[in-house]
This record gives structure tokens, C-alpha cells and sequence, in this order.
């Protein structure tokens, strides 16, 4: 499928390598928009996960019903349920409250969506934490927010580089949240992409290329978040 994906990006219709496919994108407004602001989105989402994923991921890991496993699995459990039916239960949500549908419901529902991703990597990495060291801050005078900032989110690196790639992917590349949330004027770059390949302006080709710098961003982020992961352990080390 990816073979295919570089093929049709880098030819035209009759076979022929091109960088017409590229050329149409970058030199396409809207497209140029939407991408750019999907990456804006796809960061709003990643940062509010982090915000209510990390507190949460905390009051499990020290948690005492933490030894059964019932608050982790209540957590997990959304992420059992398909991401189109917990997509029109939310639509349904927002139009029992007469909540209109835009922005703020897309961010809403790709919060709900993928907030799991970013709570088990932190939990599953502040539950294998060795706490004396917090002990230890506190023992030698450290403010509950020095103990935050100057030890635990550290030491949690690992988990919250894990949780951002979890997130910020799904959310970037994301069409059916966008379509069903966004109120059919916030079209994320996932939307142009399934345009290309199944809409009225059918075009494989630029679809590919569209796919292709999609990736390649994501591949990036991917990059960034592991060397930033490797160089914290090393440093832990």
C-alpha cells in the first residue's frame, strides 16, 4: 500500500514521473490552509490531553484502587468501543444539550477520542517509578511544585513523549471526527485526502502526494519524540 502511495505521488496519469502532484498541492490555498490547520488542531488536542491526561494518569498511579485495576480499566474501556460509534454518541450528546457543532465540538470530541492514549503510557510510566525520589525532593526542602517540575514530569518523559505521538498522529491524519464534529466547515487535511480518493474532484494522484507529505510529517513527529525520549533516558542514566 505505501509502495503504491510513492508510485501514484510521483507520476502522472499516464505513468510519467512528476513533481506536478506536489506542485498542485503546495500551490493550492486551501489545501495549504487546511493542512496547516490541522496541525494546529492535531497540537490544541495533544496539549489539553497532556493537561487533564497527566493529572489523571497520577491519581491512578497512586491511587489505592489501583491494585484491583478498576479505575485503569474504566479508563481503557472507551478505547474498546469503535471510534465512529463513540463519535455520534458525542453529535448526540451535543444535540441533546442543543450545543451547536464547529471547532469547539471537534476539539471536544477528539479529546474524548484519544485522551486514553496519552493516560496509559504516563500511568504505565509513573507506576514503574521509583518514588523515593519524590520522597527524597521532599525530604530536602522542595515545594510541591519544584517536586513537579524538577522531578516527577522528568522522570515521566518517557510516558508523556509515548502519549504525545499516540495523540498528535491519529489527531493530524483524522477525517471522520472532523466530518461528523466540525460542522462541515472545519475540513481537517484527512478530509481533502479522502476527497481526492473517493469525492468529485477524484484525483489519485494528488491524493498520494497529499498522503505522502502527511506522512512524512507524521514519520517527523515520530522522530522527534524518540530522539527526545533517548536523549532524557540517557541523561536519567
Amino acid at each position: 500500500m505505501l509502495f503504491l502511495i510513492v508510485v501514484y505521488a510521483f507520476t502522472d496519469d499516464s505513468g510519467h514521473l512528476t513533481l506536478a502532484n506536489f506542485q498542485k498541492f503546495f500551490e493550492h490555498p486551501e489545501a495549504i490552509n487546511t493542512f496547516v490547520y490541522s496541525i494546529g488542531i492535531a497540537i490544541i488536542t495533544t496539549l489539553v490531553c497532556i493537561l487533564l491526561g497527566y493529572p489523571a494518569a497520577w491519581i491512578l498511579s497512586n491511587s489505592k484502587l489501583n491494585r484491583s485495576k478498576t479505575m485503569v480499566v474504566l479508563f481503557i474501556l472507551p478505547m474498546w468501543v469503535n471510534i465512529l460509534v463513540r463519535t455520534l454518541a458525542t453529535v448526540a450528546l451535543f444535540d441533546f444539550f442543543s450545543v451547536p457543532l464547529g471547532e469547539g465540538a471537534l476539539i471536544f470530541g477528539m479529546v474524548y477520542n484519544f485522551i486514553p492514549f496519552m493516560i496509559y503510557p504516563i500511568y504505565n510510566t509513573l507506576q514503574k517509578m521509583d518514588h523515593s525520589y519524590i520522597e527524597a525532593a521532599q525530604d530536602l526542602g522542595a515545594s510541591t511544585t519544584q517536586t513537579l517540575f524538577r522531578v516527577l514530569i522528568p522522570m515521566s518523559v518517557p510516558g508523556i513523549s509515548t502519549g504525545i505521538t499516540m495523540v498528535f498522529v491519529p489527531s493530524v491524519s483524522t477525517f471522520a471526527i472532523s466530518r461528523m464534529l466540525g460542522g462541515g466547515s472545519n475540513l481537517l487535511i484527512g478530509d481533502l485526502i479522502e476527497m481526492q480518493f473517493l469525492g468529485n474532484s477524484y484525483n489519485l494522484n494528488v491524493g498520494s502526494a497529499m498522503s505522502l507529505v502527511l506522512m512524512i510529517i507524521v514519520l517527523l513527529c515520530m522522530s522527534f519524540t524518540s530522539s527526545f525520549d533517548e536523549d532524557e533516558m540517557e541523561g536519567v542514566s
